[in-house]
């Protein structure tokens, strides 16, 4: 009897001497066993020893003649976007020079390279963010998109400004050298425009503060990085991070910034050089005539905008380009809904006065890109919403239905108010 017993537990795993009976299950090998606690713990450990290796390395070597011209850059971009050539020009350019000169570290003369960071400027619905999120697919090197809006000064609610570089460690798997050579495109930096004239009035949490902040990361410096977040995670080891060759895309609504265009310009003169200086001007487009100094005023602080050599404007979409924008590119919003359709076995058809209507709507809203998929959602949720139960094969959206919907969802909303 005593000899049965230990039978029982003759099992044991072969690392932590634990028998059968004190874990979940065994793997049986050719002359052992491992448990599953064990298992995990060795996984663990091959992940980290395989990450360390990888730190080390300088990543994946770049090649000048596998990586992409400027015009391959820029035709890749008009699958997506419609319009903005002058932003997509300037964008190629500047990322077929940033890979250009994470390259020329091999070559022997002094000449060195300094990177462009860039800032774009246009009004909402334009087309910065996608812009961004597109360019991300074409990239050779980590890539990540994060918002200034939750930036604030170190030491106060808020995320750090060092939490950017996180993002991109994350992006490139804790990998810093490829990290190092990253693009980082940082939205809405209207946002931490200085709040009052004065800089030294009151302590600005979130305006100049992150301003500052940014300017060592702009400019090129090592920075202690938690790769966590900085404050959820107080007692976790920094990483080390040169943003020396990491290239910075800034892009902003700046909302307002046209009054400040117009003051620099003197539209509004009086004497007899007036009618000759307004008359080459275009009023409808302002944003075209932005220079540094406008973002000056409009309250970036002269150090940074001294970082982002390259500025560049997004025009604001006429008729045409909205209509464009609708049907044409591979991920349009159209496609999108009769792809979703497509996944209940329906096709789903518009008539082509649907379009224009939309567009109309879009124009008269004045949101821009945006806007349009708001008022094709408002259209066709009810479609959206019965179609899928009633085993039908097609459903074709009309003009009549289309403005029939509109107005019951701005009745709805007058009623609701």
């Amino acid at each position: 009897m005593e000899d049965s017993k230990p039978s029982k537990n003759k099992k044991r795993c072969s690392f932590c001497g634990r028998p059968e009976s004190e874990v979940s299950f065994l793997i049986t090998g050719m002359n052992g066993y491992i448990c599953d606690s064990c298992a995990t713990q060795a996984y663990e450990i091959t992940q980290e020893a395989m990450g360390a290796g990888k730190q080390s390395g300088a990543g994946k070597p770049l090649n000048l003649k596998d990586l992409p011209k400027p015009i391959d850059i820029k035709s890749f971009l008009d699958q997506y976007v419609i319009g903005q050539d002058d932003a997509k020009r300037y964008l190629s350019v500047s990322v077929y020079n940033h890979y250009k000169r994470l390259l020329q570290k091999d070559s022997g003369d002094d000449v060195e390279i300094e990177k462009s960071n860039i800032i774009m400027v246009g009004s909402t619905g334009t087309g910065k963010t996608l812009l961004a999120r597109t360019i991300a697919k074409l990239l050779h090197v980590p890539f990540t998109i994060v918002d200034a809006t939750v930036l604030t000064e170190a030491g106060y609610v808020g995320e750090d400004i060092e939490s950017i570089l996180t993002r991109l460690l994350q992006v490139a798997d804790y990998n810093v050298s490829e990290a190092e050579r990253g693009i980082v495109f940082i939205d809405e930096i209207d946002k931490i425009a200085r709040k009052g004239d004065n800089p030294s009035i009151t302590r600005d949490v979130s305006g100049e503060g992150v301003q500052q902040g940014l300017l060592k990361l702009l400019e090129g410096a090592v920075v202690n990085v938690p790769p966590q977040g900085g404050r959820k995670h107080p007692d976790q080891k920094m990483i080390p991070v040169n943003t020396k060759n990491i290239l910075f895309i800034c892009g902003g609504a700046f909302d307002g910034i046209e009054k400040k265009i117009a003051q620099r310009l003197n539209t509004h003169v009086v004497g007899y050089s007036a009618s000759k200086a307004t008359a080459v001007i275009d009023k409808k487009n302002m944003m075209q005539y932005i220079a540094p100094q406008d973002l000056k005023s409009f309250g970036l602080i002269p150090e940074i905008i001294g970082r982002l050599p390259v500025l560049t404007y997004l025009n604001p979409l006429d008729r045409t380009a909205l209509r464009a924008i609708l049907t044409e590119p591979k991920n349009s919003i159209i496609k999108q809904y009769v792809k979703l359709f497509e996944m209940d076995n329906i096709k789903l058809t518009f008539e082509e006065e649907v379009f224009d209507y939309i567009v109309d709507k879009a124009v008269e809203y004045k949101l821009g890109a945006r806007g349009l998929r708001s008022i094709v959602e408002t259209i066709i949720t009810d479609v959206m919403f019965e179609i899928p139960s009633q085993g039908k094969t097609e459903y074709n959206v009309t003009l009549e239905y289309s403005k029939h919907q509109l107005e019951k969802a701005n009745i709805a909303r007058l009623q609701t108010a």
